[in-house]
């Protein structure tokens, strides 16, 4: 009777799992609502899943896809938590029968449906060798033009006559104002870490950052059009810098800050707010 009350109950450890998950979705500043849009699956069972009423959610074999892209949405080890999620569940009987299907649908995923017999589609009857015979062409057609070309360009630098008076030459910029000069055509962002932050931040649309920058960490990174920063835990653990100008905190310390775009009119706009000596 003694080691039945020592026991701890049943599914403990799948309350654990599903607040867990909740918690590292809170930390990042996700909605459940963006996971479901992203994976498509219901926003009823990803709730469910955080709330650990696993009893309503479908049988096991899905579940455990929910939990997969779940975690693969939030950057975590998307096998490791379906292990925890098997291992939580384990009182659940319909894992047991249903443990067949994992069996019967994971090698149709792998391998795909079977291929039927019959005529090859029109691509896998052209000739490999015509293919190639045509990259070649290609490839010779635009070593030509570039040759045309840079002859063009060397024969208009020789024509053109030498200035007859040199003009002044202009002052050189300091060393301290060279670093500082970045194109027009590119974005340039200093990000210095003065407080761990989770950080999910774009560049040109693409992700080039989604993880916890700590104190002391300093990152510089390029774009063409702009910035977003999707998410940022601490308002005020970064100091940013676009282009050489300081930008303004993101927020104060400990604020969750979204959705933050900086881009050309950010820099125009830093630029025209920007102090002017007076000579």
């Amino acid at each position: 009777m003694q080691d039945q009350e020592s026991q701890p109950p049943k599914h403990s450890e799948l309350a654990s799992f599903g607040e867990d998950l909740r918690r590292e979705r809170e930390i990042r500043g996700i909605s459940l609502k963006e996971i479901s849009d992203a994976t498509k699956i219901s926003k009823r069972f990803l709730e469910q899943i955080e709330k650990n009423d696993y009893r309503t959610l479908p049988a096991p074999v899905f579940t455990r896809g929910f939990v997969r892209e779940y975690s693969r949405y939030l950057g975590l080890n998307a096998e490791e938590m379906v292990s925890r999620y098997n291992h939580a569940a384990a009182g659940d009987d319909r894992i047991e029968k249903t443990a067949h299907l994992d069996r019967l649908v994971q090698p149709e995923i792998e391998m795909g449906p079977p291929r039927k017999k019959g005529i090859p589609p029109p691509y896998a009857r052209i000739d490999r060798n015509l293919i190639a015979a045509v990259v070649i062409a290609l490839a010779l057609a635009a070593v030509i033009w570039w040759a045309v070309q840079h002859k063009r360009g060397a024969a208009k630098v020789e024509a053109t006559p030498a200035a007859p008076v040199m003009a002044p030459a202009a002052p050189q910029p300091s060393p301290s104002e060279t670093s500082q000069q970045t194109p027009d055509d590119t974005l340039k962002l200093e990000i210095d870490v003065t407080g761990n932050s989770w950080v999910v931040l774009e560049a040109d649309g693409a992700v080039i950052v989604n993880d916890e920058m700590k104190k002391g960490d300093r990152r510089t990174l390029e774009a063409k059009e702009k910035f977003r920063f999707r998410t940022v835990g601490n308002g005020a653990g970064l100091v940013l810098t676009l282009n050489g100008l300081r930008l303004p905190p993101l927020g104060t310390q400990g604020e969750v800050v979204t959705d933050r775009v900086f881009d050309r009119d950010a820099l125009q706009e830093l630029r025209s707010n920007e102090p002017r000596t007076e000579t």
